[in-house]
């Protein structure tokens, strides 16, 4: 256990003992009503400590070695001074590469300390120090980073530690309301349910409204990173350019298989490295195009049309004839400029 976790991993065995050993041992006395909370409570307290287990000790996803530069690459960048040729050096390492967003500046993402040009939705971690595939936040809590590799585990670690919270709390109250109205035996038991009570509430407040936030980020396929700063695409920023409509989001997280959805085994869609997006491939349950511009210009200005959400669980496109299927002649002619960028720009 890491050391940062150790703090409510020390609770939460604290809350197991007291309401194993003191409430179901002393305070209740019903058999019939001991084996059905007992049963109930294993079932969320399993799934609670699976789920916490994997998004502890799952391994944040980086980049794959197609987005790192290449040797010559990076002494190329080492070399030259910021201008043209710098510019020429990321064209080149990104021409094939699936990317849809930008710098503020308009260019091309790289990251200077791990020398790659960054994935849509990856950022670099200055805790882990090193980039991570659809970043959302790196949690003390759980001494990770949550990303693409264990951000359904995470979502699934809020889901069931409120509904043990919820549980114990439940079970608790009729017992906590005698305690305030003299109908318990005076025994040491009765602090035991005061503190029960009021640790499973409490927690129980809190965990309800970051649950409910993160239910929101997978309802618009958003991460907590792109909420404070939204994705830049090649014509504008876009906050909503990688919703797809709310049941193709909550796919991209708990995948197409509904019976491994409430288990913390990895289902999510794709590779990490690329996303479809609404700017070139609208769906149906999306508003219309905003700002004006029509989704037939969009299609024409973009580079590369957007892949099925079924595609995305593959690798990396790297046949380029399947990214050019509903390019114009015009397009294949441009060779090296996929990805153009008008400045450098590192970003950590």
């Amino acid at each position: 256990m890491s050391p940062s976790s150790a703090c409510p991993h020390l609770f939460w065995r604290e809350i197991t003992s007291t309401w194993c050993g003191s409430f179901i041992g002393v305070t209740m006395t019903n058999i019939g009503e001991k084996v059905v909370c007992l049963v109930a409570y294993h079932i969320f307290f399993v799934l609670f400590i699976w789920s916490y287990w994997k998004t502890i000790f799952t391994l944040p996803m980086n980049p794959s070695k197609e987005f790192h530069l290449s040797y010559s690459d990076k002494e190329s960048l080492e070399r030259e001074p910021r201008g043209e040729s710098q510019q020429e050096v990321l064209r080149r390492a990104a021409k094939d590469l699936p990317i849809y967003t930008r710098t503020m500046s308009g260019a091309i993402r790289y990251c200077d300390r791990c020398h790659l040009v960054k994935p849509d939705r990856c950022h670099h971690c200055s805790v882990c120090d090193k980039c991570i595939l659809k970043m959302d936040h790196h949690c003390p809590w759980v001494n990770n980073c949550v990303g693409f590799s264990n951000y359904k585990f995470f979502l699934l670690f809020l889901a069931y530690s409120l509904l043990y919270c919820l549980f114990i709390a439940a079970t608790d109250l009729q017992y906590f309301i005698k305690f305030w109205t003299n109908g318990l035996p005076d025994t040491q038991a009765k602090f035991h349910i005061m503190f029960l009570f009021f640790a499973a509430a409490m927690f129980s407040v809190s965990l309800s409204s970051l649950f409910g936030y993160h239910c929101w980020l997978v309802s618009k396929n958003k991460s907590t990173l792109e909420v404070f700063r939204a994705p830049i695409f090649r014509h504008r920023t876009d906050k909503n350019g990688f919703s797809l409509g709310f049941s193709k989001n909550l796919r991209q997280v708990f995948g197409d298989e509904k019976k491994y959805w409430l288990l913390p085994v990895f289902s999510s869609l794709g590779d990490g490295c690329s996303f479809p997006t609404c700017l070139v491939n609208q769906d149906p349950e999306q508003a219309s195009t905003p700002g004006g511009l029509n989704s037939t210009s969009k299609n024409e200005n973009h580079l590369f049309p957007a892949k099925p959400l079924r595609d995305s669980q593959s690798h990396l496109l790297t046949d380029t004839s399947s990214w050019s299927e509903t390019s114009t002649k015009a397009e294949n002619g441009k060779v090296g400029m996929s990805n153009p960028a008008l400045t450098m720009e590192n970003e950590t």
